[in-house]
């Protein structure tokens, strides 16, 4: 989305997601980014792929491994957990009380959120993406 586009999106429907360690800030509307089949629509893997942020997601975003594990700084505006994403959860490395699988954590309304890619969980290449990890050494 062009910084024009952006700066149009009223404020109460904005929805801004920042992704770290990158410190990558997306922007868009609450209701209007089309569904790219990674993940749940609205999931934050489905935002980063519009966006081309880099999360790895092994199975395709259908809740088969634990790849796409984020931990979300405040789960407010944010999906409950399912059944299928916990049982899966039980096998991802350094699970948090914040943890949730970025192909079934949903945005559910607008407002800012903050979501932490583990270290141990970033790969240098995967689905033919590489991941930049300039500031890092």
């Amino acid at each position: 989305m062009s910084e024009e586009n952006q700066k149009n999106i009223p404020a109460e429907k904005l929805v801004r997601v920042t992704f770290m360690p990158e410190g990558r800030t997306v922007e868009f509307e609450f209701g209007t980014m089309p569904y790219q089949h990674h993940g749940k629509p609205m999931s934050f893997l489905d935002v980063a792929e519009n966006h081309d942020v880099f999360l790895d997601h092994a199975c395709g975003g259908v809740c088969a491994c634990t790849t796409c594990h984020l931990w979300i700084k405040d789960q407010a505006g944010i999906s409950e957990a399912d059944d299928d994403e916990l049982d899966r959860m039980d096998m991802a490395a350094d699970q948090q009380l914040n943890s949730r699988l970025g192909c079934q954590a949903v945005i559910t309304r607008p407002g800012e959120y903050l979501v932490e890619i583990p270290k141990w969980n970033r790969n240098y290449v995967t689905e033919g993406k590489p991941l930049a990890l300039a500031e890092e050494k």
